[in-house]
């Protein structure tokens, strides 16, 4: 019994497919800012957290959204936003978060990836970078609650910037 089928050889997807152009487009129509880094990635800032639209998989098929928390955290906070991120995935779909030690200090990450491989129309791809960037963004608030000072040492930083 299969569970999954695939189109027959030669046969066009009935939807548009994933492309940096359709992700950029749908940037635009919402007048967000973003960029284009040396690799060809797309990049931006929300509120200070830096987010990536990546195209994945051997196709490139899989689009995700990646948003790092904007602060720094001791390693010895480890355990704790390891339990804060740990009760944040169960008990919410979106996004995926996950800790790791970089340079000395705690990474918080957030993605919100799906599979386009049959395309996707341009109300997915635009419902799709909407969600991954408010939820990390309202992970990175309830990140925030937990750690206020570091939170609001990581604003005034940004504001002098």
């Amino acid at each position: 019994m299969a569970f999954f089928t695939t189109p027959s050889e030669g046969t066009a997807p009935a939807l548009p497919l994933l492309t940096h152009e359709r992700i950029t487009a749908t940037l635009e129509k919402r007048e967000m800012r973003y960029g284009i880094d040396d690799e060809g990635d797309i990049g931006g800032y929300w509120d200070g957290h830096l987010f990536y639209f990546l195209r994945l998989g051997e196709n490139r098929e899989y689009l995700q959204v990646r948003g790092r928390w904007n602060r720094p955290v001791p390693i010895a906070e480890l355990d704790a936003v390891t339990r804060l991120v740990n009760d944040w995935n169960a008990e919410r779909l979106w996004p995926k978060g996950y800790v790791r030690v970089e340079d000395g200090q705690l990474g918080v990450y957030a993605e919100h990836t799906v599979d386009y491989e049959h395309g996707l129309t341009d109300e997915q791809l635009d419902t799709h970078l909407a969600c991954g960037i408010s939820t990390a963004l309202a992970l990175f608030e309830r990140l925030d609650e937990a750690y206020p000072q570091i939170a609001a040492a990581a604003r005034a930083e940004l504001g002098r910037s």
